[in-house]
């Protein structure tokens, strides 16, 4: 991820993400705005009871807190470019509540550093 300190501009976190085929993101929330580009592969998004098919290039934005998740829907790899209007992240799991730091690499996938 790049961000915080790394950045003289507003706050922003931002990072590609890959995950593996069949992958899913159970239903979360994030502390500040998200942006989602699908840079490779399909997913079946959900957030506010409402269900749409993404893929490469399509962007979203989610509102801070909304929650939201997706499913891998192809059989290959999924990859996406996020974008975080913070420059500390934090996730919190819709089911149990809990919160974690989404600040660092390694939360939902492999993480690099976006060039």
């Amino acid at each position: 991820m790049v961000g915080g300190e790394h950045v003289d501009a507003p706050p922003s976190t931002a990072g590609t993400i890959t995950f593996p085929a069949g992958s899913a993101a159970p239903m979360h929330g994030y502390n500040c705005d998200e942006q989602v580009t699908i840079l490779e592969g399909r997913i079946l998004a959900e957030d506010a009871g409402i269900q749409s098919e993404s893929g490469p290039m399509d962007t979203s934005f989610i509102l801070v807190w909304l929650p939201h998740r997706f499913v891998d829907i192809v059989d290959g790899d999924l990859k996406i470019l996020r974008v975080h209007a913070a420059a500390e992240v934090t996730r919190t799991f819709t089911n149990s509540g809990e919160t974690r730091s989404s600040s660092a690499a390694g939360v939902h996938g492999q993480t690099r550093l976006v060039d």
